[in-house]
């Protein structure tokens, strides 16, 4: 993940001219954590397929994006849902959605311990822990500590009042922290994200996607 959004949007408005140097940049920065998200959706044999489709839009439809890094990211969250979303639809399986979203009106109540979970949100053990939650905590907490998303642009991911997103995002680090609490031993290695794993099946390298990108450019 690349450390300064300045170089993101950079990199971004780069390969919006064609920079397929620039496209790779992007997709290293942005892919670890955006199939992280789509791992949370569709589960972990069918999360690589659908990350690789969303990225085969991305790259169609770069030219018409308009923003900075931040925007970026939840654009490619919005797409990266969509695409898992039709997958669950065609294989007539449902997300499992937690409670009502009217109870996530509320303010939350601060909490000391939902800041102990944050450093453990970006591996594979870690998401495991997140695929507990109900969805909606589950997708809030991806998006805003994993994708890094601020509480306005998940909502609109999600479809959903800030409000909503921050307090569910809330809760699921809290109950996150309480997982923790209940067995340290799976917090063990959670600092830092996991190696980027080499694209199986119909999944697609970052240079397959450049390449998909420039024919598309060419038809156009």
């Amino acid at each position: 993940m690349l450390g300064d959004d300045a170089e993101l949007t950079a990199a971004v408005r780069a390969a919006q001219d064609g920079d397929e140097t620039a496209f790779r940049t992007v997709y290293r920065a942005v892919h670890p954590r955006l199939l992280g998200y789509v791992r949370t959706l569709v589960g972990d044999p069918d999360a690589e397929d659908v990350a690789s489709e969303a990225w085969l839009q991305i790259a169609r439809d770069l030219e018409r994006f308009s923003g900075d890094a931040d925007r970026f990211r939840g654009w490619a969250a919005r797409i990266a849902r969509n695409r898992a979303l039709d997958h669950i639809r065609m294989r007539g399986r449902r997300p499992v959605i937690g409670g009502d979203e009217t109870e996530l009106t509320a303010r939350a109540a601060e909490s000391d311990t939902a800041g102990e979970a944050i450093e453990a949100l970006a591996t594979d053990s870690a998401l495991s822990l997140i695929a507990r939650l109900p969805q909606d905590q589950a997708e809030a907490v991806v998006l805003r500590v994993v994708v890094g998303l601020d509480a306005k642009t998940a909502a609109e991911t999600l479809g959903k009042r800030a409000g909503a997103v921050r307090t569910a995002a809330h809760r699921g680090l809290k109950r996150l922290a309480e997982l923790l609490a209940e067995d340290p031993e799976s917090a063990d290695g959670l600092g830092t994200l996991p190696a980027q794993r080499e694209p199986r099946g119909r999944a697609v390298t970052s240079a397959t996607v450049t390449h998909t990108r420039s024919r598309t450019q060419k038809d156009m």
